[in-house]
């Protein structure tokens, strides 16, 4: 959206809204605070989930191919695998596209407020891009990528030893 198409974070002048405008503010901008502070509090337990799952995955694999050997039914697991870090990668920019959305608010409250520490903070980063820091989302994207490659190599493996091209058993 154009930067002239988009509303004022702040609604009303201050001495429309009375005495207590910057004490309002100034909450709201601590509530708003802790609700972009809770969406990365909810993206870590998808990631300690999505992760417990796409391990537990891997685990189910070995252990079955140990006890029963290679079968079609097999192909399942690392299907399912691919799914949930398809589905964890889509998540991941999700929360990273909200979050980026409530910084964006975020700053335009501090606009208004005496400093803007976030602001000061993210132009000191480089926005992500400099040397010493990398967005914590560019990184944490990686994660279910290798667990999609690892599925997809368990996938071939189990295709070629059902195809009898190879006997992983030796």
């Amino acid at each position: 959206m154009a930067e002239q198409e988009r509303e004022s974070v702040i609604r009303q002048a201050a001495d429309a809204y009375g005495g207590a405008f910057h004490a309002d503010l100034l909450e709201q901008y601590k509530l708003y605070v802790q609700s972009a502070e809770n969406v990365s509090a909810r993206r870590v337990i998808s990631n300690r989930y999505l992760l417990t799952l796409n391990a537990a995955l891997v685990a189910l694999y070995g252990l079955q191919s140990a006890t029963f050997g290679q079968g079609y039914w097999t192909l399942l697991i690392p299907v399912i695998g691919i799914a949930v870090s398809l589905l964890w990668y889509l998540i991941i920019r999700s929360h990273a596209d909200l979050n980026r959305i409530k910084f964006d608010v975020i700053h335009e409250f501090e606009q208004h407020l005496p400093a803007a520490m976030y602001e000061y903070e993210w132009k000191l980063a480089k926005r992500g891009r400099g040397k010493t820091y990398r967005t914590v989302t560019t990184i944490e994207g990686w994660i279910p990528v290798l667990f999609a490659v690892l599925h997809v190599v368990l996938a071939v493996m189990i295709i070629l030893s059902i195809a009898g091209v190879v006997d992983w058993t030796r």
